[in-house]
């Protein structure tokens, strides 16, 4: 059997196919991109992370193609697959749902299913929108904080019996006067009413964040 030097480099795959599958790969990376952006529902975003689902989406592509055409790098890559420890925290569970889809869409290219790559990514794209227009039309979860003195306890009681879905969440009584922490629901036309509070007298401010965590009813 006659084996050449030029051997070695010879792939089952040309450099336009691994071009246009990349490209394939990135143009539906960046539509994951445009889809977490819109319907992005947490406290903080991170491009970081956003960026990372294109890449995790060409990096799929790569992989797949490379073990579609080579059955004994194939058994390679999953021992060298097998020593990696990603130790980045999700916090999200929606993120990991993220990760898994580009996941699954570098898999769709990588092994040349484009047309289910590109059904999938706009169903899915079209299911996000939709939840997240339809989360946005309703009341959001967000954290009171509100310090005051002892001598206002009573009035603050009274006006926080009036918030819609109102748990407390913590109280803290110092020696300058009591924190405490509710849980709400509300529109975002709805936040007005924090102004009420600092209408008491003996309050010292009162704070209203959005909160990422939803009540349990």
């Amino acid at each position: 059997m006659d084996f050449t030097f030029s051997d070695i480099f010879r792939t089952t795959l040309s450099p336009l196919q691994v071009v246009a599958t990349l490209v394939i790969a990135l143009a539906i990376g960046l539509f994951l991109f445009f889809i977490y952006r819109k319907t992005f529902g947490g406290v903080m975003y991170s491009r970081n992370f956003n960026v990372s689902l294109i890449m995790l989406t060409m990096v799929s592509s790569l992989m797949l193609m490379l073990i579609n055409n080579s059955l004994a790098l194939s058994l390679g890559m999953v021992g060298a697959l097998s020593i990696i420890r990603f130790r980045t925290a999700v916090k999200d569970p929606i993120d990991t749902v993220f990760m898994f889809w580009a996941v699954g869409e570098g898999i769709a290219v990588g092994t040349k299913f484009f047309d289910i790559a590109v059904i999938a990514a706009v169903v899915i794209g079209v299911v996000m929108l939709l939840l997240s227009a339809l989360r946005g039309k309703g009341s959001q979860p967000y954290l009171l904080i509100i310090h005051y003195d002892e001598a206002a306890s009573g009035q603050i009681k009274q006006l926080v019996k009036q918030l819609p879905g109102g748990r407390l969440k913590s109280k803290t009584v110092q020696r300058d006067g009591i924190e405490l922490t509710m849980e709400v629901r509300l529109r975002e036309n709805e936040t007005a009413f924090v102004e009420k509070f600092l209408r008491v007298e003996g309050v010292f401010d009162a704070a209203l964040i959005s909160h990422q965590g939803d009540i349990v009813s």
